[in-house]
């Protein structure tokens, strides 16, 4: 009988190196091709930069930046408290700031961020290995909650939220229902931290979108442009335990909550098994 994959108990067969990256957690199947063009993927000892190229994961040897890979490799996920100031891209060819240079790619090659947070925007981005959690937390029909906190210009009253709670419409189409609220000083401290003055105001906005500029163009479009954005909760992920500028890793219990709510949203089963909370 030949050898099984661990994570899927399917049948090992040669397939090509793009894939048995993705599938072993070292990252998307895009950034996977990126590895290999950049000539960080090696087998048997020998670079190899040809995208069709094959492997037998039951024989071969894969090495990414001198690290060994193997299938039932253990995904990374990363939590970072991004800062203002830096793109949401691995690397940008007119050099400005970017995100890669806050995490540490150098001991989890192939981590790549899960959608984008503009450049001015703070807060939880979340990185990962895993090309398929990735793509199911993307997908335009699985899209998790993601909560913004805003200051924006102008006292605003609560009916003038209703507009986004019952879906506004922008210049590239109408958006979903948001859920909205007025927050107080102490709610606004990330966007506020010396308070909020006599003609701003502190507003939550919980979208499951992720257009470009969504949040500022919603805010905007109801006549109060947005002075600062930061983004604290992605799905079941709150920002907790790190500081700003910093990352850190997943905990095994906020690893397997966005597993489930990536399952959920595709309909897919839920796992069978929880890891139990660390009460220490």
């Amino acid at each position: 009988m030949p050898p099984q994959d661990p994570a899927t108990g399917e049948p090992i067969v040669p397939m090509r190196l793009q894939r048995f990256l993705a599938r072993a957690g070292v990252a998307s199947r895009r950034g996977s091709e990126d590895l290999m063009t950049a000539g960080r993927v090696r087998v048997n000892g020998a670079v190899v930069t040809e995208l069709g190229s094959k492997v037998d994961p039951a024989s071969d040897i894969v090495e990414v930046d001198g690290r060994r890979v193997e299938l039932g490799t253990k995904a990374v996920h990363i939590m970072l408290n991004k800062p203002a100031g830096y793109l949401t891209t691995m690397k940008d060819p007119k050099g400005r700031r970017c995100v890669a240079e806050l995490v540490p790619c150098d001991r989890y090659p192939g981590l790549f961020p899960v959608g984008r947070l503009d450049m001015d925007t703070t807060g939880l981005l979340l990185f990962t290995t895993d090309g398929d959690l990735g793509q199911r937390l993307l997908h335009p029909s699985m899209h998790v909650d993601k909560r913004y906190v805003a200051l924006v210009d102008g006292r605003v009253r609560d009916h003038e939220l209703e507009p986004l709670r019952r879906g506004i419409e922008l210049d590239d189409g109408p958006c979903q229902p948001a859920r909205c609220r007025i927050l107080s000083v102490r709610e606004a401290r990330e966007v506020a931290p010396h308070g909020i003055g006599d003609f701003e105001t502190a507003v939550e906005v919980i979208i499951r979108e992720g257009r470009k500029n969504q949040v500022k163009r919603m805010l905007s479009r109801i006549h109060h442009p947005v002075l600062a954005l930061h983004r604290s909760d992605f799905g079941p992920l709150a920002l907790t335990g790190v500081k700003r500028g910093h990352w850190r890793l997943l905990t095994e219990e906020e690893t397997a909550a966005l597993e489930r709510a990536s399952a959920e949203r595709a309909g897919a089963p839920k796992p069978s098994r929880t890891p139990r909370r660390n009460r220490s």
